[in-house]
Order: C-alpha cells, then sequence, then structure tokens
C-alpha cells in the first residue's frame, strides 16, 4: 500500500484525543524573568491549557485529582500526567530563569462548570 493511503482519518497512530474541559482561560500567558539571563538564553517552555488547568485545579483549588478529571472531562491518570509535567516547567522556569508561554492545542473546550460557583 502506498504512503499516506492507509486506513482511519489522522495522521498519527492511536486514537484522537479526547476534548478537555477548561474552566479558565488564563489572562496572562507569558512569563518571563525581570532580568535577562547573562550569554546565550535558553529557549522558552511550552505548557498548554490542559497542563495550566490541571496545575489550577488541583494546587490553586484544591481538588483531588480525580474531581479535577471529572471536571475535566478526563481520567485521573491523564491529568495526574498533565499536572507532573505543569510542576516539572514550572519549577524549570524558576530554577532555570527561563520564560514560560502557555498555549493551546487545540483539544481544549472552554466551560464554565456549574459547581465552580459553589
Amino acid at each position: 500500500m502506498p504512503m499516506g493511503m492507509g486506513r482511519g482519518w489522522g495522521r498519527g497512530r492511536g486514537r484522537r484525543r479526547k476534548l478537555r474541559m477548561i474552566g479558565f482561560i488564563p489572562q496572562v500567558r507569558h512569563f518571563y524573568p525581570a532580568i535577562p539571563p547573562v550569554g546565550q538564553p535558553k529557549p522558552p517552555i511550552f505548557m498548554t491549557y490542559e497542563e495550566f488547568e490541571a496545575l489550577r485545579l488541583v494546587d490553586y483549588e484544591g481538588l483531588t485529582q480525580e474531581e479535577a478529571g471529572k471536571r475535566m472531562g478526563v481520567s485521573r491518570g491523564t491529568v495526574w500526567r498533565a499536572l507532573s509535567s505543569a510542576r516539572k516547567k514550572v519549577s524549570q522556569m524558576l530554577v532555570e530563569g527561563r520564560e514560560l508561554i502557555i498555549l493551546a492545542e487545540g483539544n481544549e473546550v472552554p466551560k464554565m462548570d456549574s459547581s465552580e460557583g459553589e
């Protein structure tokens, strides 16, 4: 079978990524050190809305990973992976003095959960 003539709809392997419910779109999406680094700056760190939302729900709002997963419409394991990645990126930003840029991936759905006002 010629290249590109495979079965399925996607361009890659596996299933399509589930939509992530995002309850808060950050107003500030770019953080950088107040004092520019000496020498050649390191490349910026990119954080997804999914990672930001997991960090917000668990560390800022104090939800469990299970509760955060329900709000985001994903499994607890997905929240754990996003949270671990977000924490590592924030740590790198602080320790190495690097820029942090928060970007959408395209699979996030802004949604205000009815339980957010409780």
